[in-house]
């Protein structure tokens, strides 16, 4: 008979890692946006278990024009199609972008609007909104990304907030984009946590949900 002080602990059930499809609303090089989802990614990778930082470029897309649609045997073009498939294989989303005459950037509405396509491959996930803008910390941007998202069936994490004024009063940014700010950190992380957070019991409750409907 097995001595039960001998025994092997029994196993501790890994932790599910999610898949976060992050998408930068800035194009340019050296972005203070990009360098907020490359910050996410190296966190993740260093500190945060469980979550996975998949940084979705969104500079090959077309502008949306339905013409394009339903070409070829295809119903979308080739990187809208590729774009699509990441963002539907994602659990979650963070966004990160500056904000443009008091607005979405042209090319994040962009990419929303491709992945709103039937069919719509945004929904019923938990995202989270950043921004790093002016001395506003790009608040419009955000929350008209959010106004987007209600249409989108997005869920996004109310607090913490994400504005970050990157260059006031004084930058918080090097020349290549990358985030160089402690206290911005500390609330990029918070943020993330919450995200991760959101997300997992969001995908616990429809897994519930959906074994109540087979009992």
């Amino acid at each position: 008979m097995e001595d039960p002080t001998t025994a092997a602990a029994p196993a501790k059930k890994a932790k599910r890692v999610l898949r976060v499809a992050a998408i930068s609303g800035s194009l340019r090089r050296a972005s203070a946006n990009t360098g907020l989802i490359r910050a996410a990614g190296k966190m993740c990778e260093e500190s945060i278990t469980g979550l996975q930082i998949d940084h979705v470029d969104i500079s090959d897309l077309p502008l949306l024009n339905t013409d394009l649609e339903n070409t070829g045997g295809n119903p979308f073009p080739p990187a809208v199609e590729a774009f699509r498939d990441r963002v539907r294989d994602a659990d979650c989303f963070l966004f990160a972008s500056p904000e443009y005459n008091y607005s979405i950037s042209g090319p994040l509405k962009n990419a929303l609007d491709w992945g709103s396509r039937p069919p719509n491959v945004w929904a019923d996930r938990a995202a989270a909104v950043v921004s790093a803008s002016g001395k506003s910390g790009g608040k419009r941007m955000v929350y008209h990304v959010r106004q987007v998202g209600v249409f989108l069936d997005m869920h996004f994490v109310n607090k913490p907030e994400g504005f970050v004024q990157a260059h006031y009063p004084t930058s918080k940014f090097d020349g290549d984009g990358n985030l160089d700010d402690p206290e911005t950190e500390e609330q990029l992380r918070k943020i993330l946590l919450a995200l991760q957070a959101f997300a997992l019991r969001l995908i616990l409750g429809k897994s519930a949900a959906e074994s109540g409907q087979g009992s």
